[in-house]
């Protein structure tokens, strides 16, 4: 079975229009719906502890084979608006405990700074064979809708990831704990090495329609490959 993780019902609005999709149970102000046999979808709110929350309960109650994150990021690379990207691996970029001689973003009880996602190689040439036209690289999370600044060069410099965001390195966390697979898919809504990005903000509703056309196959793919789900 495979889980779809979002964190808005605005971001997963064009699958549930598009779709016979049905609410299945709302749980601690988790949604949970179920797109299709073996497709299930949830919104887990914004943030790193709602990401975590929400995704743990999805896995208690209903054993995915598959998370795949999907939703929108800023780049720190000069990509169009609207590039589709396979996440490689997660960092937190708000975690520090320096203070007592960890590196920068180590995360404490998993004791790593990196969070590797499932099968980059395949699901890359996955999208690939479906048309995809896509990026792949490490995305930084942390509790901040970032914007043009010092914060962001910092982040930049120092842990280099091709994209920013505030959700997926929780779940990736979430999913390596629980032993459970985990990919990512964003769409660029923002280019962070541009002074002028918050004036280029892409319309929201559209690019999330044109990533989950994207996303519906992808998943759809994994769940019928017997080879991913072994």
């Amino acid at each position: 079975m495979i889980g779809l993780a979002y964190a808005l019902k605005g971001e997963i609005r064009s699958i549930l229009e598009s779709t016979d999709a049905k609410l299945l149970e709302t749980v601690s102000g988790v949604d949970i719906y179920e797109i299709e046999p073996g497709l299930l979808a949830y919104t887990g709110g914004v943030g790193k502890v709602n990401a975590a929350m929400s995704t743990q309960l999805f896995i208690d109650r209903y054993h995915p084979d598959w998370i795949v994150n999907a939703g929108a990021a800023g780049c720190f690379r000069d990509l169009p608006i609207g590039t589709t990207v396979l996440a490689d691996c997660f960092v937190q970029h708000d975690v520090d405990t320096t203070a007592m001689g960890d590196p920068i973003g180590m995360v404490s009880t998993v004791d790593r700074v990196e969070f590797p996602t499932s099968e980059v190689e395949r699901l890359s040439a996955l999208l690939d064979s479906q048309g995809v036209e896509h990026q792949t690289g490490k995305v930084a999370t942390g509790e901040v809708f970032l914007t043009r600044g010092r914060r962001a060069d910092w982040i930049a410099e120092t842990f280099t990831p091709l994209l920013c965001e505030m959700e997926g390195g929780a779940i990736a966390q979430v999913c390596l704990r629980s032993g459970v697979r985990f990919t990512a898919l964003k769409t660029v809504s923002d280019r962070l090495c541009q002074a002028n990005n918050a004036e280029e903000y892409f319309n929201y509703g559209e690019a999330m329609a044109k990533l989950n056309a994207i996303v519906l196959p992808f998943a759809r793919a994994l769940r019928q490959d017997p080879s991913f789900s072994l």
